[in-house]
């Protein structure tokens, strides 16, 4: 590594066995403040922030008692959880292995297998007032594909929503370019009192993620 010119910026020097895109991404997450950060205060992911700062404007956190957090590696989601509702139950899942944290159950398997929605109730305790999702599939580089995939782990999400949250729960979720398709907005707003989308500051900007966060669960009809 090498010192660039200005404001202590690092450059990384291009190594034999290292591509051109992987050099260029180490170098921006050696200067991403957020990445600094994260380290300094202990959180997993620099995406400990973007939950932090959605909550600040929506203020989906405060009163939690029971929360689902889907595709949950590294963790750094439920560590925001975990730090402003100690109190609170915590069950995560992913298809990847996440080193364990204080106080939240963490589940390695695939949530659209056949079990585990129901595996995700039993281990909360009860049915959830708070889903988290930031899923997204493995990206093809194709920019449509890509969209399209992880929409369809925001419908199964939003499915496990519909079927498990309590009367008045939120539901956080991660799509991509742009927002979740109308469809999807349309189903969101028959079932919750208000939907937004939001893009945090944390967030980078190039990145096509945003997040759609619905508040207020109309409750099942029966």
């Amino acid at each position: 590594m090498s010192r660039g010119g200005g404001r202590g910026h690092t450059r990384v020097k291009t190594a034999r066995s290292r591509s051109a895109q992987s050099t260029r991404w180490l170098e921006r997450q050696l200067n991403d403040p957020y990445v600094k950060r994260a380290k300094a205060e202990g959180y997993r992911s620099r995406a400990a922030y973007k939950l932090t700062e959605l909550d600040e404007k929506f203020d989906f956190l405060k009163g939690s008692k029971r929360v689902v957090d889907l595709g949950i590696a590294p963790g750094g989601w439920t560590q925001v959880v975990r730090k402003r509702l100690p109190k609170a139950a915590v069950v995560g899942i992913d298809l990847l292995p996440v080193d364990p944290i204080d106080g939240a159950t963490i589940l390695q398997m695939d949530f659209m297998a056949d079990a585990a929605p129901d595996r995700l109730i039993e281990e909360l305790g009860g049915a959830p007032d708070l889903i988290l999702s930031d899923m997204a599939a493995n990206t093809v580089g194709h920019p449509q594909t890509d969209a399209l995939r992880t929409l369809g782990l925001v419908e199964a999400a939003l499915d496990f929503a519909i079927r498990t949250l309590e009367p008045g729960g939120d539901f956080v979720a991660k799509v991509f370019a742009g927002g979740a398709d109308s469809a999807l907005v349309a189903e969101m707003k028959r079932n919750f009192a208000t939907v937004k989308h939001a893009k945090p500051p944390a967030s980078r900007k190039g990145s096509v993620e945003w997040f759609v966060v619905a508040q207020g669960f109309k409750g099942r009809a029966e």
